[in-house]
């Protein structure tokens, strides 16, 4: 565990940003060129007491007592980085991962696309309404669900992937699952991506599979277990906690020489937090950029958003997570995973739009 942890913040959009890099009074975000900033947040927590937080400008840097200054001038080479592309996903611009789940009783779409010709129209219709990706999974894992056989998850999802690599070979697709059967199956017919929401915990035999096949992988952090992980969660500090499982996650692979380049990070919305900790970790989610990896975030339909919003809750929550996906946008964020693809496409278009106007 840390003392210290490093976020940007204060941050510069479109041409301007770009300008203030050009005359060093600013850094640029994961080497993109239309986002910089200025200051960080230092972190620094102690065992047993409540986290502390100081500002300093970039300038402020060289200041700082030597131990200091050593560790945000490395965070601060993972943070300004340039992101490399993921199976031609490039990061220079936010991307949106539809969420296409095939199964009876998912949390908000449960049974509307179990019909194999349903789930294909589904994806279809996410990929014409702007989805970089397409993110399938074949078992449940909102609170309180049981874990699905193997060979079952496999068959709901199955004819669907090949489907969708046979009409759309440029699209990605991502396989939701925890299982390695499940994994080695998806990569067996084109799966060019695996998301693991048990951060590759639940089947230890994933972890040799994807390093073997030198796949691409969602890191998901999640406490407990589907059928648990709601049970009271509790964090010393939830953003920091996350941080640390993520270090030493990134550290065990690169350790046995899985490319660093290769992995995604996703703290995981409503997957063993309660509001407080996903509202730390939303408003705070720039401190992952030090970690120097691509990050994604899916807040969709989330119950967080009823939490916030109590009787002005909707069955979509569109709202609420147009405004969540925005709030990351500016925090340079690159990969969105929403169910309502068309609408919070349109929204990240008149946002960038506006945002990169001079």
């Amino acid at each position: 565990m840390r003392k210290y942890y490093t976020r940007p913040c204060n941050f510069y959009y479109g041409n301007y940003a770009s300008y203030l890099v050009k005359i060093k009074k600013a850094l640029p975000l994961a080497g993109r060129t239309n986002i910089s900033f200025d200051q960080l947040e230092i972190f620094e927590r102690k065992k047993g007491k409540k986290t502390k937080s100081h500002l300093y400008s970039v300038n402020e840097i060289k200041k700082l007592n030597k131990d200091l200054k050593n560790i945000v001038s490395n965070d601060l080479k993972k943070i300004t980085r340039k992101r490399n592309s993921i199976s031609k996903i490039k990061f220079d611009n936010p991307h949106i991962m539809g969420v296409l789940n095939i199964t009876p009783d998912s949390f908000s779409d449960g049974g509307l696309f179990f019909d194999e010709q349903k789930a294909y129209k589904q994806a279809e219709s996410m990929i014409n309404a702007g989805a970089s990706i397409i993110d399938i999974g074949g078992e449940s894992t909102r609170p309180g669900s049981k874990v699905v056989e193997e060979s079952e998850e496999w068959q709901r999802i199955e004819s669907t992937i090949k489907s969708l690599k046979k009409n759309f070979s440029n699209i990605i697709l991502s396989l939701d699952t925890r299982k390695s059967y499940v994994m080695q199956k998806g990569i067996d017919v084109g799966i060019n991506i695996i998301n693991d929401v048990s951060g590759l915990n639940f089947d230890k035999k994933s972890f040799n599979l994807i390093n073997l096949k030198k796949i691409p992988f969602v890191l998901h952090h999640m406490q407990g277990t589907p059928d648990t992980m709601q049970n009271n969660p509790k964090y010393d500090d939830a953003l920091l906690d996350i941080f640390d499982f993520f270090e030493e996650k990134i550290q065990f692979f690169l350790k046995n020489k899985y490319k660093k380049d290769f992995i995604i990070i996703d703290p995981g919305i409503g997957f063993g937090k309660n509001l407080e900790h996903n509202l730390r970790i939303i408003s705070k989610i720039s401190t992952f950029h030090s970690l120097g990896c691509p990050i994604l975030i899916g807040t969709s339909r989330k119950r967080f958003i009823e939490h916030i919003v109590t009787k002005f809750d909707t069955p979509d929550r569109t709202g609420g997570t147009v405004a969540s996906v925005l709030y990351g946008l500016l925090q340079g964020v690159q990969l969105f995973r929403v169910h309502n693809v068309k609408e919070i496409n349109q929204g990240i278009l008149v946002f960038n739009k506006i945002l990169n106007t001079n």
